[in-house]
């Protein structure tokens, strides 16, 4: 049996696996899957709640799936309760595949400092069509709307792109760096082991929050928040290796005086082939293992970050600051659906990863009890 067949016996390794595809693929979709553009205010509609469905007309016929034109009224300045008004009198049928604004599906372009044009990677397709949405007058809100108008659910899928993909980056840049370096140190040893072991420590005994609330703080106020945080996840990227080189470094004391490493070297193979060759590739199953568990990490730094106003900043969505309304105990008690889907999908994504992680573990540790 093959880690692949192990991975999949497992239930929780394999509910992780498919929660983050279908997060991965909503976010990457969040134009089509969207029903509304995310940045886009609806005429007197902020802070509505999730819109309520409808299958019957008001005289009792079934007619089907269907909203209304859903509007805030005046506020009661004792409660702070506002009024909903529902037009009843104009049905709005729910619809898949309908038409709305207009996107370019799957467009990839590369944020880059105020003075330079943005680099389109991939121009997208141009689509105006939308998976679900209404085909009347009335705005289908399944989170409801935020302050400014704003559909909450479009919202929660484009901020999704940053705050999953930001995982992403931030281990392709740390764990080639921690792998070379930890596999330098190990394989070598002597003094160039102790310099680099010992500008590891240093690195880590910096603590990772007040190293990004500085960062966050001394950024050129130019940047767009995208730009912002993509710096300064690069930035923690290039200082957080330390960890990772220091286990790798351990796991390469020990397999550099293998046989296979051993008759490489009287071959003639030099340190670099050996250690990125015949070395690394023996760390690989620790090396998935943590890639794995690490992205929540970055994930709850940009939700931190965003939260406290240094991270990507609105009107741009993510996770972060849309859960940043947390801080207002008025919104949580009145408008408790601006909190709960940001922070439910947060600890999903993490809960995903870990298990994930945990069954990756269990499937290529050599020493699993169901090998």
């Amino acid at each position: 049996m093959n880690w692949w067949q192990r991975l999949k016996k497992n239930p929780l390794a394999r509910f992780g696996a498919i929660l983050l595809l279908v997060f991965y693929i909503a976010v990457i979709a969040a134009d089509f899957v969207a029903p509304y553009d995310p940045y886009i205010p609806q005429a007197s509609g902020s802070l509505l709640p999730p819109t309520r469905i409808y299958w019957f007309s008001t005289s009792g016929k079934f007619i089907g799936p269907h909203v209304y034109p859903t509007t805030q009224g005046d506020t009661n300045l004792e409660t702070g309760d506002r009024e909903v008004i529902v037009d009843k009198t104009k049905p709005s049928p729910l619809r898949l595949f309908v038409q709305g604004p207009e996107y370019h599906l799957l467009r990839l372009s590369l944020p880059l400092p105020p003075s330079w044009d943005e680099v389109t990677i991939f121009p997208g397709i141009p689509l105006n069509w939308h998976l679900f949405g209404t085909t009347g007058e009335a705005k289908i809100n399944l989170l409801g709307t935020d302050d400014q108008g704003r559909d909450q659910f479009s919202r929660l899928l484009h901020g999704g792109r940053i705050s999953l993909f930001i995982g992403i980056v931030g281990v392709a840049l740390t764990f080639p760096l921690g792998m070379i370096i930890g596999g330098i140190s190990g394989y070598f040893g002597g003094w160039i082991d102790a310099v680099i072991m010992r500008l590891a420590e240093v690195l880590m005994t910096f603590p990772s929050i007040y190293l990004l609330v500085t960062l966050g703080a001394v950024l050129p106020p130019g940047l767009s928040s995208t730009q912002r945080f993509l710096l300064i996840v690069c930035i923690t990227s290039f200082i957080s290796w330390a960890g990772l080189a220091r286990v790798v470094r351990g796991q390469v004391l020990s397999i550099k005086e293998r046989e296979f490493v051993q008759a490489a070297r009287a071959m003639g193979a030099k340190p670099f082939y050996i250690i990125t060759r015949h070395v690394l590739p023996q760390t690989a199953t620790y090396i998935i293992i943590s890639a794995t568990l690490a992205v929540p990490s970055f994930i709850g730094a940009e939700a931190v970050l965003s939260l406290i106003g240094l991270g990507i900043q609105q009107p741009d969505p993510s996770w972060g600051n849309m859960l940043s309304l947390a801080t207002n105990a008025s919104i949580l008690v009145l408008q408790p659906w601006l909190i709960w889907p940001p922070a439910l999908v947060i600890v999903l994504t993490v809960l995903a990863f870990n298990l994930l992680g945990d069954g990756l573990r269990d499937a290529l540790d050599p020493r699993s009890l169901e090998r």
